[in-house]
């Protein structure tokens, strides 16, 4: 889950603005702020963190929903006797890089984060060990091959990346040889392996001039990350196995963890050699940044349906995509369509061997995918082909935004940049509605409301309209309970959060500071909707 987190807000720290423009950065905040709280929950002590709850032996002996489950719940900790730097160092990098996320909306809970991610590097540091020597019941299934030496690297990079404080990068520097970032030229990047992610934003700060005396060392850094980028590109010395439809092969079982994983370093590596007008140096002759964008590019559209077999690895996009999920809750009837209990292994036989297609769609899982050969076998039982992860999908969260908005340097988030706007190609293209002018509000309320059509489509005959408002708090005050009345609605609207009929902040956001903006949108087949201020505090 950490490395997830880490992804994901990997994603939004480099297209946040590209998620905003398209209404679905608030989505992508709440599905970070549900995990970190988690984390938070994971670690009540500063060298205590449970790593593991069950264990995949009990859990596997059963097949049931998650409402009727009866194995044992066990929670498994580090801590300084039992240490697990590996996991406690890529939890303080999840906890850092959300600390980046919510660091312009919600800045209690941005600081709240970056403490837990200091107490977790220095736990991590300071008491070494693997997670899978003290938590043996995870070797099984995650064990850590890779060692601990990659995710003290890596945290210490999101560290400095989220304070900027010298201590971090004299980490990187210092450790950079004894730690194996610099000797490692990698071909794979994972929740196990970090090194080439460590290695790419070591090539950033360089790129950015911050390297300062540690400038060799990052050098030495940013050449595994160019080795990276060559052997995935299939001009290095060693490069990555492709299958003969052309999609990166790293391992039978859930191959597509690698796959997205690659894509996206592809990506933002593409970002940031543009930004420094670099491009990269191979064994087979030079990549240029858009060539590794485009690389990064036909491996999502391979996952998407691009592919000698037209199957799309995404569950619930397109018409040919894997029906048998290996997948609990997916395999088995709702509890609210059947309530009746399902037992241990009484799910076995009911629901596991069942041959056709799941009751309950998982939406959006990115599932192991196929072979070296490019075959796929859509059955139940074939975990290694048909068994989805979160570590699969969050990579995709980035490289969606990129490949959907575009690039526009590196991106600092968050005080709420507005989009550009952009209309939708459609023939005849229709004229925007009239927009509307900012609402006017009385004097004695400190908050401005500004509407503006971003968008205009044609659809089964009607004109359908993209509405971007920004709600602006001018006081000196940070903005808090915030309740919106909108009439004449007649469509989705993305960043508020509805409750007794008025509009509030999303789920995760608190308060608005003094002079920042929030922005929500909607779409509807009309003129702008009518939005006022219903009530507010000040404090």
């Amino acid at each position: 889950m950490a490395f997830t987190i880490t992804m994901m807000s990997w994603s939004i720290v480099e297209y946040g603005k590209q998620m905003g423009a398209s209404g679905e950065l608030g989505h992508a905040m709440e599905a970070v702020k549900w995990g970190t709280d988690y984390l938070i929950k994971a670690h009540p002590e500063p060298n205590v963190l449970f790593g593991e709850v069950g264990d995949g032996n009990t859990d596997h002996y059963c097949w049931q929903r998650p409402e009727d489950m009866t194995t044992d719940r066990r929670a498994y900790k580090i801590d300084p006797s039992n240490p697990g730097s590996d996991l406690a160092g890529e939890t303080a990098a999840a906890m850092a890089a959300a600390s980046l996320v919510f660091r312009r909306y919600n800045r209690p809970y941005s600081n709240q984060l970056l403490n837990h991610a200091k107490q977790l590097f220095e736990f991590a540091d300071k008491y070494r060990g693997k997670y899978d020597s003290s938590i043996s019941v995870a070797r099984k299934y995650y064990q850590s091959y890779s060692g601990y030496a990659d995710e003290l690297l890596w945290a210490a990079a999101w560290m400095y990346r989220a304070t900027n404080n010298q201590y971090y990068l004299n980490y990187l520097g210092n450790n950079g040889d004894s730690l194996g970032g610099t000797g490692w030229a990698m071909t794979e990047f994972g929740w196990d392996v970090k090194y080439a992610g460590v290695q790419v934003l070591a090539a950033k700060f360089l790129m950015q001039g911050k390297g300062g005396h540690h400038s060799p060392v990052l050098q030495r850094y940013q050449q595994k990350a160019d080795q990276f980028m060559c052997s995935c590109m299939g001009k290095g010395s060693r490069n990555v196995q492709r299958t003969p439809g052309g999609l990166l092969f790293r391992q039978r079982w859930n191959n597509m963890q690698f796959v997205t994983s690659a894509a996206f370093l592809l990506t933002v590596y593409s970002d940031y050699l543009t930004s420094a007008g670099k491009s990269v140096q191979c064994p087979a002759g030079n990549v240029s940044p858009s060539e590794l964008l485009s690389f990064a590019k036909s491996q999502v559209d391979y996952i998407l349906g691009d592919n000698p077999r037209a199957t799309s690895y995404m569950v619930g996009y397109g018409s040919n995509f894997p029906r048998q999920v290996h997948h609990r809750g997916s395999s088995i009837v709702s509890i609210k369509v059947n309530p009746s209990f399902v037992s241990c292994r009484g799910g076995y036989a009911t629901w596991f061997s069942r041959k056709a297609s799941d009751p309950n769609l998982l939406s959006g899982a990115i599932v192991g995918g196929p072979d070296a050969y490019d075959n796929f076998a859509d059955e139940r039982d074939n975990y290694e082909q048909t068994e989805p992860a979160t570590y699969n999908n969050a990579p995709l969260l980035g490289i969606l935004a990129r490949l959907n908005g575009g690039h526009s340097g590196y991106n600092q988030l968050l005080p709420v940049v507005l989009p550009a706007s952009k209309s939708v190609v459609s023939q005849p293209k229709p004229t925007l509605a009239p927009q509307l002018n900012p609402a006017p509000a009385k004097s004695s309320v400190p908050i401005t409301i500004e509407q503006k059509g971003t968008a205009s489509w044609n659809a089964n005959g009607k004109t359908y309209y993209r509405y971007s408002t920004v709600v602006t708090n001018k006081s000196a005050k940070d903005l808090k309970d915030l309740k919106l009345s909108i009439s004449k609605l007649y469509g989705p609207l993305w960043g508020l959060t509805m409750s007794g009929g008025t509009y509030g902040f999303p789920a995760w956001l608190n308060s608005l500071p003094a002079g920042k903006s929030l922005e929500f949108v909607y779409v509807h087949s009309a003129s702008p909707a009518d939005i006022s201020v219903s009530g507010y505090t000040l404090a």
